[in-house]
């Protein structure tokens, strides 16, 4: 039996993303992951006989060989939510923490999903995988991926990002959408976004909060990394601590975004002190520029 206030919570953001989807998102979804008549499978090497025109030149360019396109008839599609659970995802200084903000976000993609017939996963991770819902169509699936995200219990504390996009090449035989939420506080994934994008239509979501861009001015200060469980005595009010700290920062930011750009990704970057608690704004601006992307014939 779920707690009253879980099931509350959950209502609000059903009766929320209903209106949103319906309001804003529906066309933008059908024209950015839809097509006609054959739809696109997966990629694959080349080989001797392969009709060059299939040949996939961003695929290729990416992975420094020849990879030709693969097409079914069209069927529905497959929506993947990749959501991190680790411990950095419970802090926020805002209205909200960043897991909180990852639930609603997952939920708007995922009534998204089910308007348009579509299936929708659910994979939670930390530093291992900590729980799998297979694709399944309809409001009833889409409700309990959402309670799963809510009610979550994590064993694990750390984040291991390869491991999740691992996992995911595993239990996804064909070409998904793939949504990965997470604050990206973490390293060694690389390769294992590599070889997820050439498979799938991989989408990083990176919810962050403000307070982790600039130290805040309040002393001589212990703090804890929630990963690690490890303190640290720092003095905020030394102005070379607070300015090495901002550099970090915005240098594994710049990395991040460095290699989603190399490989041709779409990224959206949230942030929890949205007004009013809007965090779909930065998502909303994904789908309409995909959408106007599609219509004047580019890459979706």
């Amino acid at each position: 039996m779920l707690p009253r206030e879980l099931i509350r919570k959950i209502r609000k953001i059903e009766i929320y993303t209903n209106r949103l989807v319906a309001d804003q998102l529906a066309g933008q979804y059908v024209s950015i992951f839809k097509g006609r008549g054959m739809a696109f499978d997966e990629v694959r090497q080349y080989m001797p006989g392969d009709d060059v025109r299939l040949i996939d030149w961003n695929v290729s360019a990416r992975m420094n060989d020849v990879y030709v396109k693969l097409f079914v008839e069209e069927r529905e599609m497959t929506v993947i939510l990749l959501v991190d659970l680790s411990a950095s995802g419970r802090f926020g200084t805002r209205r909200d923490t960043k897991q909180q903000v990852m639930a609603e976000l997952a939920a708007i993609v995922a009534f998204s999903a089910i308007r348009n017939n579509d299936r929708v996963g659910l994979i939670l991770f930390s530093d291992r995988i900590e729980k799998y819902v297979p694709p399944k169509k309809g409001r009833k699936h889409v409700l309990r991926v959402i309670t799963e995200i809510l009610d979550a219990r994590p064993r694990g504390r750390g984040t291991d990002l390869a491991v999740a996009l691992e996992y995911l090449g595993k239990v996804t035989r064909h070409r998904s959408v793939v949504f990965l939420f997470s604050d990206f506080i973490a390293d060694g994934h690389e390769h294992a976004v590599k070889v997820a994008v050439a498979k799938h239509d991989l989408i990083p979501v990176c919810v962050a909060d403000p307070c982790e861009d600039d130290l805040p001015r309040i002393g001589t200060t212990l703090v804890e990394d929630l990963e690690t469980g490890q303190l640290q005595l720092i003095d905020t009010d030394d102005p070379g601590v607070r300015r090495q700290y901002a550099h970090r920062v915005n240098a594994l930011r710049v990395d991040r975004e460095r290699q989603w750009r190399r490989l041709r990704m779409d990224f959206v970057n949230v942030n929890t002190d949205a007004p009013d608690g809007h965090y779909e704004e930065p998502l909303v601006h994904f789908f309409r520029l995909r959408a106007k992307r599609a219509r004047r014939g580019g890459r979706v």
